[in-house]
C-alpha cells in the first residue's frame, strides 16, 4: 500500500467521522439552543459564530460540521422552532368535527403561536435584516409561513371538491383566513404596540369571528 493510498484512506475515514458527527441530533439541539439565546440577545447582525460557539459549548470546528454559515444556522433554528410550535396546529384540520370546528381549532392555535414571544422574536430578527439579505427572508418564509399556509390551502381545496365549501382560489382564501384569525393580535405584537400576548379569551373571540366571516363568504 502506497503512502498516497494511506493518505486517501485516512481522509475518507475522517470524512466519515465528520459526517457521523454532523448527524448527532443531541449535538445539533445543543447548538441550536445556544444560537437561539445569542440571536435573541444580540440580533442577527451582532451575533457571531464565536459567541454562538461559546453559548452552545462547542468548538468552531464542530459548529461548521453542522452548519455552513450564520444564515444557514438561523434558518435551521427557525425550522426547528416551526416544528415545535406549528406541527400540532395543522393537525387540527384533520380532527373530527364540522368544518367550522376544525377551522376554529386551527385559528386559535395559529393565533396563539404567531403571537408568542418566540415567534415574535424570530420575526423581528428577520425584519431587521431582510432589506439587506432578502434571501434570508425568503428562506425564513419558506420554513415557516409557507408550511402552514400550504396545509390550510390543501384543506380548503379538498373541502371544496367534496362540495362542503365554495372556494375558487384556495391559496388566496388561506391567506385571508390567517389574516382574519390574527386581527389586532399578531401584527400589533410584531411592531411593539402590544407588549404582551393576547389571552385565551381574546384569541377565542377573534377566531370565532374569523370563522363566521370566512364561512359567510365560502360556505357552499
Amino acid at each position: 500500500m502506497t503512502p498516497q493510498t494511506l493518505s486517501d484512506g485516512a481522509e475518507a475515514d475522517a470524512h466519515k467521522r465528520r459526517h457521523a458527527a454532523g448527524q448527532d441530533p443531541e449535538k445539533r439541539r445543543q447548538i441550536l439552543e445556544g444560537a437561539w439565546r445569542v440571536f435573541v440577545d444580540q440580533g442577527f447582525d451582532a451575533a457571531s459564530m464565536n459567541s454562538i460557539c461559546k453559548a452552545a459549548g462547542v468548538s468552531k470546528g464542530t459548529l461548521y460540521v453542522y452548519f455552513e454559515n450564520k444564515a444557514d444556522l438561523f434558518v435551521a433554528l427557525v425550522e426547528s422552532k416551526r416544528q415545535a410550535l406549528f406541527d400540532g396546529i395543522v393537525g387540527r384540520l384533520a380532527e373530527a368535527g364540522s368544518i367550522e370546528e376544525r377551522l376554529l381549532a386551527y385559528a386559535t392555535g395559529l393565533a396563539a403561536q404567531l403571537s408568542s414571544d418566540d415567534v415574535i422574536r424570530a420575526q423581528r430578527i428577520v425584519v431587521s435584516v431582510v432589506e439587506r439579505m432578502p434571501e434570508l427572508g425568503i428562506r425564513f418564509y419558506e420554513a415557516g409561513a409557507r408550511q402552514f399556509l400550504n396545509r390550510l390551502e390543501t384543506f380548503l381545496r379538498e373541502e371544496t371538491e367534496a362540495g362542503n365549501l365554495a372556494v375558487p382560489d384556495p391559496a388566496l382564501a388561506a391567506s385571508q383566513f390567517v389574516e382574519l384569525s390574527t386581527t389586532n393580535t399578531w401584527r400589533a405584537r410584531l411592531f411593539g404596540r402590544r407588549p404582551d400576548a393576547p389571552d385565551d379569551a381574546e384569541i377565542d373571540r377573534v377566531a370565532r369571528e374569523a370563522v363566521r366571516v370566512f364561512m359567510a363568504a365560502y360556505k357552499a
